[in-house]
C-alpha cells in the first residue's frame, strides 16, 4: 500500500482527493515511510524466533500513529469514516503485538536463521 500512497498522492485518500500540492506531497512522502514500515515487518517476521524488541517498536509506532489520529479528532473533527476505521486497528492491534511479542520465546522456538534462509533450508534437509 505504500507504493501505492507514492504513485497516487492524493487520490490514495479517502475524501482527501481536493487536496493540494502541499498535501499531495505529503502524501507521497508518507507513503514511502509506510513501504519501509511494511518492509521491517516483513523482515521481522521472517526471523526465528520473532525477536521481541523490533516487534515492541513497531507496534509502538503504529500505536503512535493510532494516537495521533486520535489527537487530530479531537482538535480538528471527524475524519472520513475510513480514517476513523484505521485508528480503531491503529489502536487495537498494537496491544495484541505487545502481547504476542515474546510468543516465540515462551514457546521454546528453537533460533535459526531468516526464514527461508539456506541455514533453515538445510535444516530442513534441503
Amino acid at each position: 500500500m505504500g507504493l501505492f500512497h507514492v504513485l497516487a498522492g492524493n487520490a490514495a485518500v479517502p475524501g482527501a482527493t481536493d487536496a493540494g500540492p502541499t498535501t499531495d506531497s505529503l502524501e507521497r512522502f508518507f507513503g514511502a515511510v509506510f513501504t519501509g514500515y511494511g518492509l521491517a515487518w516483513l523482515h521481522t517476521a521472517g526471523q526465528r524466533p520473532i525477536p521481541p524488541a523490533p516487534v515492541r517498536v513497531l507496534s509502538g509506532l503504529l500505536l503512535l500513529g493510532g494516537l495521533g489520529r486520535l489527537l487530530s479528532l479531537a482538535v480538528a473533527g471527524r475524519p472520513h469514516w475510513f480514517q476513523l476505521a484505521l485508528m480503531a486497528v491503529e489502536l487495537a492491534l498494537p496491544l495484541v503485538y505487545f502481547r504476542l511479542a515474546t510468543a516465540d520465546l515462551r514457546a521454546g522456538a528453537p533460533a535459526t536463521a531468516p526464514a527461508g534462509g539456506r541455514e533453515q533450508r538445510l535444516a530442513d534437509g534441503g
